[in-house]
């Protein structure tokens, strides 16, 4: 099958009747011939198909992914079991559309799936109303800070929490970066919560949003609700980010204790780590502040004939409304994403969710245990927490991760480099896939190390 419309023929005779030789004329004949790159570029020689496949394979084999060592990965990006129906649900020849889900053309199935995920994401941040999503976590409190922002125009400064996960922190800063908004950072304490006398310090009259993790970047659980009063005693408003989003079944919603807006990110949902994306923002916010929701939102209706009906309900986008009018740039949301989530999300049901929640933590308390145990190995921020912890070392924190690399076990995640004041420490993540006899293991590598 050729890639290219016209022949050798066909390209000659265009260029014959516009005046030139070849199509490089065309091109590149403002560029002066000193400037044009005369030698041959060093790509290797075309391989067939099944060539290109053998190379291929040789080259994932050099990768070492989950499914090939133990992992106490964390920090944003959870390994969880995905029953074989999310997958085999989400291909469904039905969902893989080249619509995007907002266009008038869109199938009833494919909106009453999104109106399902908004329902399921508003019941489980215990808001009014969520939207059909965003591009993921980081980016959701991108949108809620700018949110913030325009509930309180005469407001402008910007307070995040230090124990928010550092890449949201940098997303949240690049987002602001030309609109000159004041951004501070408020201080942790040594259980891994927020300094409430830093916070109360930092929180001036200009404040308009303050925004923390829940549970925050090191697995530690906030006090949500005497933050909120806190926050709004100050008029500001209160936006929690939770990156971990099946600690939402077990938890109080961040609704019930009073926070203005809830992101999350929602790859825990039945989406794999996919190296990293993509994933699945989640958004909420309350009933009276749903005009300045980023994104769009799929309602329920009845037809001409008393049908049941999904419909695009609101949608404050630059492509339907003047764009100096827009609540987003965000062009797309993470639909197919959106979708595993939401078949995730009904297959287990809230018991079900519930219960695998509980295995987290039952495992999380028996990693502390078993590993405290260890000669050199330190608990510290020692809030109340649901599947990470932080650990502090005797030795170096790279010699021990590369020791146990070589022991095909991911050791966690190194803070040296964004919160150096923690010395030799790591971010450990336990869920479901680890079992008792892998953390036993783990225990049993680190002695031998640290």
């Amino acid at each position: 099958m050729r890639y290219l419309p016209q022949t050798e023929i066909e390209i000659q005779k265009m260029c014959e009747t516009i005046g030139v030789e070849n199509p490089s004329d065309l091109f590149f004949q403002s560029i002066p011939q000193k400037l044009r790159f005369q030698g041959k570029l060093g790509i290797p020689a075309a391989l067939s198909e099944q060539e290109l496949l053998a190379h291929l394979k040789a080259l994932s084999k050099k990768n070492k992914t989950v499914d090939h060592a133990t992992s106490f990965l964390g920090a944003g990006a959870y390994h969880h079991y995905i029953p074989v129906a999310v997958s085999s649900l989400m291909g469904r020849g039905e969902f893989l559309t080249g619509y995007t889900p907002y266009q008038p053309e869109l199938s009833q199935g494919t909106l009453q799936a999104i109106f399902e995920f908004q329902t399921m994401v508003a019941s489980l941040l215990g808001m009014d109303i969520a939207n059909a999503s965003t591009y993921d976590g980081s980016t959701s409190l991108a949108e809620a800070v700018l949110m913030a922002l325009r509930l309180k125009s005469k407001k402008q400064k910007v307070l995040l929490a230090r124990n928010l996960h550092p890449e949201y922190r940098k997303v949240v800063q690049t987002v602001l970066h030309n609109m000159g908004t004041p951004i501070e950072e408020v201080n942790f304490s040594a259980d891994g919560r927020i300094d409430l006398a830093d916070l109360q310090k930092k929180l001036t009259p200009e404040v308009a949003v303050f925004c923390a993790g829940y549970p925050n970047y090191f697995g530690v659980i906030e006090d949500l609700a005497g933050l909120a009063k806190i926050i709004h005693a100050n008029d500001s408003l209160f936006v929690t980010a939770t990156q971990e989003a099946l600690s939402l079944a077990l938890l109080k919603s961040p609704g019930s204790c009073a926070a203005d807006i809830a992101v999350a990110e929602g790859q825990s949902f039945g989406n794999f780590l996919n190296n990293g994306g993509p994933y699945v923002g989640l958004f909420a916010c309350k009933q009276s502040d749903v005009r300045q929701m980023p994104g769009r939102i799929v309602g329920q209706t009845l037809d001409a004939q008393g049908k049941r009906g999904f419909v695009l309900t609101l949608s404050t986008r630059e492509q339907h409304i003047r764009r100096e009018k827009a609540t987003s740039n965000i062009c797309t949301n993470q639909s197919l994403c959106a979708l595993g989530a939401s078949i995730y999300l009904a297959l287990l049901g809230p018991v079900g969710l519930k219960k695998l929640a509980e295995m987290n933590v039952s495992r999380l308390q028996f990693a502390k245990r078993t590993l405290s145990n260890v000669s050199g190995v330190e608990l510290v921020l020692n809030g109340p927490a649901f599947n990470e912890f932080v650990i502090k070392l005797s030795k170096p924190v790279e010699q021990v991760l590369k020791h146990c690399l070589q022991q095909e076990i991911f050791a966690g995640v190194s803070l040296k480099k964004d919160y150096p004041e923690l010395g030799e420490a790591l971010l450990l993540c336990v869920t479901e896939m680890n079992s008792r006899a892998d953390i036993e293991r783990f225990a049993q590598v680190l002695k031998k190390v640290n």
